[in-house]
């Protein structure tokens, strides 16, 4: 997962309206969202290889979702992040107090990023962040988290925000339209713009490279990445919403290599 935009308590009807692009190599096999036949409760994508997932919702309204943090490389024999998302979801305790037991243990992970939370609120942890070694509740408001710190101000961060936010006066359905608008936008900023640092296209498994090719770096600073020369690129757009009323809608769009809509999932539900 590359780029989460989301709005935290910013919306008189929703305690979360979320948009999100998960990148990743074609060749990884995943399955599309649906509520996992061992977990009934749990709703998500699941990565194939390693048996986890990136985002995730469960029926009692616990949610997380997970990036890789740019340029950190992985340790010897250590975990997939994407174990740290189905963990939380199974788990039963507070978002703080998995977190502070996560972050004990966290040089079992390659770099990452977390937000974690239930229907008491969200939270932000990063192994990368010595300013919140052990995560921060969130204030209210438009957010963006990307391959690096959360709100760092790279240039798909801050147009996804930008985005979000000005989608909120909009009706639920020109509202979704317009998300999955901006998550597919393949512009890339200026070069002098490019974020700096190694590429964050390696699977879990593997170091990640030098600084890529120009093209590439490119391709990766867009919020919708395609490069199919690296087996690389953009692979869903998820939508989330949680209402106050705890009406819970989830919508995932996949892609192909040629950057090709495959399918469109949609789940709606009612928190438990």
């Amino acid at each position: 997962m590359c780029l989460i935009l989301f709005a935290h308590e910013a919306h008189p009807g929703y305690r979360l309206i979320l948009a999100a692009n998960r990148d990743e190599h074609f060749s990884r096999a995943t399955a599309p969202a649906r509520f996992w036949e061992d977990a009934p409760a749990l709703l998500g994508g699941r990565d194939l290889d390693k048996g986890g997932t990136w985002l995730g919702i469960t029926r009692s309204g616990r949610f997380a979702a997970l990036t890789n943090y740019r340029g950190a490389s992985p340790p010897a024999d250590g975990r997939s992040r994407g174990a740290i998302v189905t963990d939380f979801l199974h788990a039963d305790v507070p978002p703080e107090a998995f977190i502070v037991a996560l972050a004990a243990n966290a040089g079992q992970y390659a770099g990452f990023s977390l937000l974690a939370g239930d229907r008491n609120g969200l939270r932000y942890y990063s192994n990368h962040d010595a300013a919140a070694p052990s995560g921060r509740g969130l204030d209210p408001g438009v957010h963006g988290l990307s391959n690096h710190l959360l709100n760092t101000p790279w240039p798909k961060v801050e147009r996804g925000r930008q985005a979000l936010a000005a989608s909120l006066a909009q009706p639920a359905e020109a509202r979704e339209q317009a998300l999955l608008q901006a998550l597919r936008d393949r512009v890339p900023p200026p070069d002098e713009a490019l974020p700096p640092g190694s590429a964050s296209f390696a699977p879990d498994d593997a170091s990640p490279p030098a600084r890529a090719p120009l093209a590439f770096e490119r391709a990766l600073a867009a919020p919708f990445i395609h490069a199919p020369e690296r087996d690389y690129g953009t692979r869903c757009s998820t939508l989330v919403t949680v209402g106050h009323d705890g009406a819970v809608t989830f919508v995932e769009r996949t892609w192909d290599r040629s950057a090709q809509a495959t399918g469109t999932v949609r789940h709606h539900f009612a928190l438990v």
